[in-house]
């Protein structure tokens, strides 16, 4: 009994250190992304957020992040580290903006990612309090990496968006394939174990049904047209705890694109980095001089990287959209717009087109990004090479997709609006 006994007190104190360690956690010591920004604020007594309920607490989370309520897209499969609570009844809802991406489940912790720009991404977990008295609490996540580092983030801490068939229970059928949601993917192969709300014609997606399996389990049955082309989820669980009713189709593509190129970002950092400090070891024992002007080696892969990059920039194999296009929500269009950088004409990379391909001018929003000015010198070098000459009215093989009208435009939108390009480009600007 006495052993019993120390046990506990060992075991409590143990779990009091932890919680002290956890709850004394200060984020902007060890990374300067949004949230650590956010917690730093709340640290000081300048932000406090809403602790009356689980729903209030998010939405004010959300508002002090600069989130908006309306990219809320749902996940109903069990592939998160929450998978005990995620149910097609109760499904996960993320939210995202440039640069965060926030998931919650009804009674479980918040999960976010942070793009903290230069760096690869910051994981955290937010418990949600269960009262006015006690402050938020934000601890650093590593569990997330058995998914989030893999060959699938080309073995960087990365995004993923994945679409598998999904059992009624909200069990993925693994047995059955699954896929990595990217712009390239067809209408055919998204949204497995996702709600869908949103108009899309008669190109069917795997979104908004549960899949069924024969007795012997080596087929899989999912009936696709009963998902197809949903403006509301209402009847299929209930979305009032929710902060909006919508899983846009809009916004889930936006998201697709947004975690591709982020992983482009975050992969060609971390090894072109690593290029140069081999070429400067192998300088170093050579007796050569020391350069960051990278050579040899180094060049070609910054090349190689720079390269995926401008094709990624310009949607190269953006998967073009169903006959007669798509339609979403207004509201997340409207919220997605409000952060544009717009030429004096009023043009603007956040420009919706949603007819044959997502937006109306080819090159990407997150050329504007943090994330991307915050690339290693040499590599924004590298791609602003590659882009003038994909822009150029007679291109290299990375702008031929683009007429010679779209070239022009994008060359003017970008000079405009992107003051490193108009440098890099040596164009004048007013």
């Amino acid at each position: 009994m006495r052993l019993i006994f120390l046990l506990t007190i060992l075991f409590n104190a143990l779990a009091l250190n932890l919680s002290a360690q956890v709850s004394t956690y200060q984020p902007w010591a060890h990374s300067n992304d949004a949230v650590a920004k956010l917690w730093q604020r709340i640290s000081q007594g300048q932000v406090t957020l809403d602790s009356s309920s689980e729903k209030a607490f998010l939405r004010s989370l959300l508002a002090a992040l600069e989130v908006p309520i309306e990219s809320q897209t749902l996940v109903f499969s069990k592939t998160s580290l929450q998978n005990n609570l995620i149910h097609p009844q109760r499904p996960r809802a993320l939210y995202f903006n440039d640069h965060l991406y926030i998931g919650w489940v009804q009674g479980g912790v918040i999960e976010i990612i942070a793009i903290d720009p230069g760096q690869e991404p910051q994981f955290y977990s937010l418990d949600i309090p269960v009262n006015s008295r006690q402050p938020p609490n934000l601890a650093p996540s590593e569990q997330c990496f058995s998914c989030h580092e893999t060959t699938r983030t080309q073995r960087v801490k990365g995004l993923l968006v994945r679409s598998v068939f999904t059992a009624d229970s909200g069990q993925p059928l693994l047995r059955h394939g699954s896929f990595l949601t990217t712009p390239d993917s067809p209408i055919s192969e998204r949204w497995g174990g996702w709600y869908v709300t949103g108009k899309h014609g008669s190109e069917l997606h795997m979104g908004n049904v549960t899949a069924s399996e024969n007795p012997a389990g080596d087929s899989v049955h999912l009936p696709r047209n009963k998902g197809a082309n949903l403006e509301s989820i209402a009847h299929l669980f209930d979305t009032d705890p929710y902060l909006t009713t919508t899983s846009d189709i809009v916004a889930l593509m936006v998201l697709e694109h947004q975690c591709a190129i982020q992983n482009l970002f975050t992969a060609a950092t971390r090894f072109t980095l690593e290029a140069l400090e081999r070429q400067r070891a192998m300088q170093d024992a050579f007796g050569d001089p020391i350069s960051d002007e990278p050579q040899g080696s180094a060049l070609s892969l910054i090349q190689h990287h720079a390269q995926s990059i401008v094709k990624s920039l310009l949607f190269a194999d953006e998967h073009p959209l169903p006959e007669g296009g798509i339609e979403g929500n207004p509201a997340f269009q409207d919220a997605f717009r409000k952060n544009r950088k717009e030429t004096s004409d009023g043009r603007s990379l956040k420009d919706f087109q949603l007819h044959t391909r997502l937006f109306k001018h080819r090159c990407s929003y997150m050329i504007h990004s943090e994330s991307f000015l915050a690339l290693p010198p040499a590599l924004k070098q590298a791609i602003y090479q590659q882009l003038e000459s994909a822009l150029d009215p007679t291109p290299s093989e990375g702008g031929m997709h683009l007429s010679a009208s779209e070239r022009e435009h994008l060359r003017n939108i970008l000079t405009e609006t992107h003051p490193e390009i108009a440098k890099a480009w040596k164009i004048q600007t007013p």
